[in-house]
């Protein structure tokens, strides 16, 4: 692991630390920044991560970060250029858009070096938003977190393609792995979730909102249903976020196809791999592209095999034909939104050949071990913090 400057403080700002792969991401590198003898600073609104965060070493500093007011985002980068002289910040590492305007304000003030990451797509459909969008391109070092994203900078905000790195999020592949998670653990969630012995459990795990496909599995769900395939059970893993309409939507979906023994919403599920551990088949349904696709990485990490949606970084994550040959295949890629394909996915999926399903889950374990582990990812992103200090 690459070592930081002595006395080097690195000063993290993102809007929330609640579920999600950006502040997921947070915390890798502000504990990595800790290993590497450095200070971690993280400022944010709070969340559920804070806890953990602290468990690392690193400290949470409140603020109004997840704010889009203009006058929020000016005061915000007045109360950063005061941290940033109080705490004698030496790098300030910017992970969304409106905490970015504020954090580069600041760095401007107080001539600190500034990095950003490009988490996602952002919807630019003006040249308004597309304004606000290139903060995320303004920074000294720019971070995209794939090849896709790296590409979509480049259409978009050409200033910034000289100081462009390609660092993929990692994830704690030996936590994933289902040997390291305990009967304990899998029983209590597979009890939670109240599936009877012998189901087959198809896993989706992504905030409850429209984008993530949560509709097409349930559409996929009816169409196994139909045709006889009643044993399987959809688990819908993950936090609606105060998307009460949603939800409801989605419920209303599962009664109208009479799918309650079928499909199962659960909410927010806290221990990831505990639940990989219990699943037969992930499934990520998303209808717009992926930024990355972490869940896709995290169910290969723990040799369970995937079904994506083929768009966004899906290619660089799970490879298929026809950008890999059928030998090197790590999981399935349908039409984004197309409930038969995906059903006819689950069902090729769940009628393999246990010889067969090895096979393929070791070549995706291989992969992501080759790829995306949080070691790789934390290594990468204190070499771009030490470029821009000077070592």
């Amino acid at each position: 692991m690459a070592q930081l400057p002595p006395a080097t403080t690195i000063l993290q700002v993102i809007p929330d630390l609640n579920s999600g792969g950006a502040e997921r991401t947070t915390l890798d590198v502000a504990k990595a920044v800790v290993e590497a003898g450095g200070t971690a600073l993280v400022v944010s609104q709070g969340g559920q991560l804070v806890p953990e965060l602290e468990a690392s070493g690193a400290e949470h500093i409140e603020m109004p970060v997840k704010s889009k007011s203009p006058l929020t985002i000016w005061k915000n980068a007045a109360r950063l250029s005061t941290l940033i002289t109080e705490r004698h910040v030496s790098l300030i590492h910017a992970r969304s858009r409106a905490p970015a305007w504020s954090s580069l304000w600041a760095a401007r003030r107080t001539k600190t070096p500034l990095v950003t990451t490009y988490h996602g797509t952002y919807n630019q459909s003006n040249k308004l938003k597309a304004f606000y969008n290139s903060v995320m391109a303004r920074g000294d070092a720019v971070i995209a977190n794939s090849k896709f994203i790296a590409g979509l900078i480049t259409r978009r905000h050409t200033f910034a393609k000289d100081r462009i790195t390609v660092i993929q999020r990692g994830s704690d592949l030996k936590a994933l792995a289902s040997e390291n998670v305990s009967a304990l653990r899998q029983q209590a969630l597979k009890d939670s979730w109240g599936v009877p012995v012998g189901r087959p459990i198809i896993l989706n795990m992504a905030r409850l909102t429209a984008w993530k496909g949560q509709k097409v599995i349930i559409e996929a769900m009816a169409d196994l249903q139909e045709t006889g395939c009643k044993e399987p059970v959809a688990i819908l893993a993950g936090d609606a976020q105060g998307r009460d309409g949603y939800v409801a939507e989605l419920k209303k979906l599962i009664s109208d196809h009479a799918l309650q023994d079928q499909v199962r919403l659960v909410g927010h599920c806290s221990d990831v791999p505990a639940a990989l551990a219990l699943a037969d088949l992930s499934v990520i349904a998303s209808v717009e592209p992926e930024a990355f696709g972490r869940a896709a990485v995290e169910a290969q990490a723990a040799s369970v095999p995937v079904i994506v949606s083929d768009h966004g970084a899906v290619p660089e994550t799970v490879l298929a034909p026809p950008e890999a040959s059928e030998e090197a295949r790590t999981g399935w890629r349908v039409v984004p939104g197309d409930a038969d394909a995906l059903a006819d996915a689950i069902r090729n999926a769940l009628s393999q050949a246990p010889d067969t399903r090895k096979e393929m889950t070791d070549r995706a374990l291989s992969h992501v071990r080759q790829n995306f582990s949080v070691e790789i990812m934390c290594d990468r992103t204190l070499e771009v913090y030490n470029s821009l200090l000077g070592t």
